[in-house]
């Protein structure tokens, strides 16, 4: 009986042993999965670009389009042009986060933030890819651009009949950090503005912001 005794006594020492050994590498794992999930968000988080309209104070920006036609933007400004064939549109940005923002398409209507012309992001597929490749660099400035030039789209039409009536116009942009990930799609107004006696001017404004390849902040 002594001699099972002890050999029961054993086997559940070893036993017990390595159970302990079971949670001690479980635990371990589980904490090199959190540092692990910790070093990916801090790297990606590097990596995010967040757009918004540049400053008054930000310089003037010189763009220009396949057809030669360039105008100068200032700071905080965007720009809205129809003519009988194309419509110019642009607007000055700063990158706010800590990533290079990659712009890859765009949607505009007619109307102003909050005048419901949608309450939700617009579909991926009803974004305008960018004809050119467009960067915008952390805590500095480029522009946005983007042309219509089929004067029989809707898109056109409406877009047209705003700018002349000097309405205001929204313009939703699909962005990503320099891998490719982390997309956001932010929304814009670009708001007709006379200064004093001066030419018609496009102030940028921003109101919405959404997270394509993760949960957004809300």
């Amino acid at each position: 009986m002594a001699n099972w005794d002890w050999v029961t006594i054993s086997a559940l020492a070893t036993g017990l042993g390595t159970l302990v050994l079971a949670l001690a590498t479980f635990a371990s794992v589980r904490s090199a999965n959190r540092a692990a999930r910790t070093a990916e968000r801090s790297l990606l988080a590097g990596l995010r670009p967040l757009l918004f309209p540049s400053r008054f104070s930000d310089e003037p920006l010189k763009v220009s389009y396949a057809d030669q036609h360039m105008f100068r933007l200032p700071g905080g400004h965007g720009m809205a042009e129809v003519t009988a064939d194309v419509i110019y549109l642009a607007m000055s940005l700063r990158n706010v986060g800590s990533g290079l923002a990659v712009l890859d398409g765009w949607v505009v209507g007619s109307g102003p933030i909050g005048s419901g012309l949608r309450p939700d992001r617009p579909p991926l597929d009803e974004f305008r890819r960018l004809t050119r490749d467009l960067y915008v660099p952390s805590s500095d400035v480029f522009f946005w651009q983007g042309a219509l030039r089929d004067p029989t789209e809707p898109d056109f039409i409406e877009v047209a009949e705003a700018i002349r009536a000097e309405s205001p116009l929204t313009v939703e942009l699909l962005y990503g950090d320099e891998e490719g990930g982390q997309r956001t799609i932010t929304r814009y107004s670009l708001l007709p503005h006379h200064d004093g006696e001066g030419p018609l001017v496009w102030l940028a404004t921003v109101s919405r912001h959404w997270n394509i390849d993760r949960a957004d902040p809300r």
